[in-house]
């Protein structure tokens, strides 16, 4: 009886130590990888461009902060060539496809007039 328990108890050390040794050597794999993965960061780092000094660094112009510009735009018409079978060329075309509107006035809702379905507002019918 006291030999079989001996027995068990080797058996259950041996898994024991397998287990812990192959959660060290997973450790060790993993410990390798993430080394390997900082040093290629590096190497890929060494080969870009340097950063920019602080005096290379874009500077304000000397009136300020540009300020936001708030204007009603409206679309930019194609414009249509001399000849049906004239090709349009890029330098043709305009810079964006749309302009300043020539009206500036902002549009507001009417009175009353902006309700909803379901919104509990005027009846219209």
């Amino acid at each position: 009886m006291l030999m079989q328990s001996t027995e068990m108890q080797c058996v259950a050390v041996s898994d024991a130590a397998r287990s812990t040794l192959g959660a060290f050597l997973g450790g060790l794999i993993l410990v390798g990888a993430l080394v390997w993965a900082v040093r290629l960061g590096m190497k890929v780092r060494r080969k870009e461009p340097r950063r920019p000094r602080p005096d290379e660094q874009p500077q304000l112009p000397r009136s300020g902060p540009v300020q936001e510009v708030r204007e009603l735009r409206e679309p930019d018409e194609m414009p249509l060539a001399a000849d049906r079978s004239e090709r349009l060329k890029p330098r043709n075309l305009h810079a964006s496809g749309s302009k300043r509107s020539e009206n500036q006035d902002i549009p507001r809702w009417n009175t009353g007039d902006s309700s909803s379905f379901g919104s509990g507002g005027a009846d219209k019918t």
